[in-house]
């Protein structure tokens, strides 16, 4: 999610913010937080992919016959799937609610569209929800929801070391994107759980996908050209320079790729995904080799939309491939 820019007023003046059209009261300026905060457009097809993948990768696992998933099971797997993304949204406003208040006033937040305290009652009424699907379909997911829901809440404290966590940033992200493989446990027991099954063999390896494949989001979207960067917003371009960052992206690719290809091995369909994968991982490459032989804003704009249509096929070559393969 891209924040707004600013502009020179004119040649030779001091750059000052771009007018911005007041914001519309009422309803309407959720609207525009989603837009600007939650853009449900982006959101929404890779979360469906990676709910509908993880129930249909865990029934692949189990061997049950038949083609699309119950549609309960994917229904709560990527409404709460998607709920939990929003209340990680939520939960990034209160943590950076001073750097943003300091750094970047025009986000939502600091600048008045919607409060902290509005926020809190999202979060909450995004679990009631939650909640109440999964005693819909099954109370045996009730545990892994409070998990997921337990780790949010470390995560919001910062586990209670933030200084300690803000001076170290490859902890920082590696324990904030360890709750991807949480909630796609939370959204594969969708499957075996709501069936009464234990967690199939072979299951660690497309969660440790899903971890992965955060790293490669969460670094693809921070990373910036010179020009681009601005005081107070960490990105990995600044922290590790414009050719180690690309390079560790592209890294991430490749390992993603290469527990893609373990967890395609438990289903026995390793070359269609190798196929596939091996254009994703030359179209990765080239897009950091652009980037490190010229950084400008135009390449550096390519990372977040590559690292979204390589999630995308990725969970759709664990999930959805294999079914219609068969």
């Amino acid at each position: 999610m891209t924040a707004a820019t600013t502009e020179a007023a004119a040649a030779g003046a001091a750059a000052v913010p771009a007018p911005r059209p007041a914001d519309p009261a009422g309803a309407a300026r959720w609207l525009v937080y989603q837009k600007e905060r939650f853009p449900l457009l982006a959101h929404g097809p890779l979360v469906l992919a990676f709910s509908f993948s993880a129930v249909s990768y865990s029934s692949l696992l189990r061997g049950v016959p038949g083609g699309v998933p119950p549609a309960p099971n994917i229904v709560v797997a990527f409404a709460s799937a998607l709920l939990f993304f929003l209340q990680l949204r939520v939960a990034d406003e209160f943590k950076d609610f001073e750097d943003d208040s300091r750094f970047r006033p025009y986000r939502a937040v600091p600048r008045g569209l919607v409060t902290l305290g509005e926020l809190a009652w999202v979060g909450v009424g995004a679990g009631a929800v939650q909640l109440a699907l999964a005693l819909w379909l099954s109370p045996a997911l009730v545990p892994y929801l409070l998990l997921v829901w337990g780790y949010l809440a470390l995560m919001t404290r910062e586990f209670f070391v933030p200084g300690w966590l803000k001076a170290r940033p490859v902890v920082y992200m590696v324990s904030h994107m360890a709750i991807l493989p949480l909630i796609d446990l939370y959204a594969t027991a969708c499957d075996w759980r709501a069936a009464g099954a234990p967690s199939p063999h072979g299951l660690a390896w497309f969660l440790a996908v899903s971890f992965l494949n955060g790293i490669v989001i969460e670094v693809g979207r921070k990373l910036r050209a010179p020009e681009q960067e601005e005081d107070g917003v960490e990105t990995y371009t600044a922290l590790w320079g414009r050719k180690v960052a690309p390079a560790v992206w592209s890294g991430a690719v490749v390992a993603t790729a290469a527990f893609a290809l373990l967890a395609a091995r438990e289903l026995h369909f390793v070359p269609p995904v190798a196929g596939l994968l091996a254009v994703l991982v030359l179209l990765a490459a080239v897009t950091a080799a652009r980037f490190v032989a010229r950084p400008t804003p135009g390449r550096a704009k390519w990372f977040e939309p590559v690292s979204g249509l390589w999630t995308l096929c990725m969970y759709l070559s664990l999930g959805a491939l294999p079914r219609l393969w068969r």
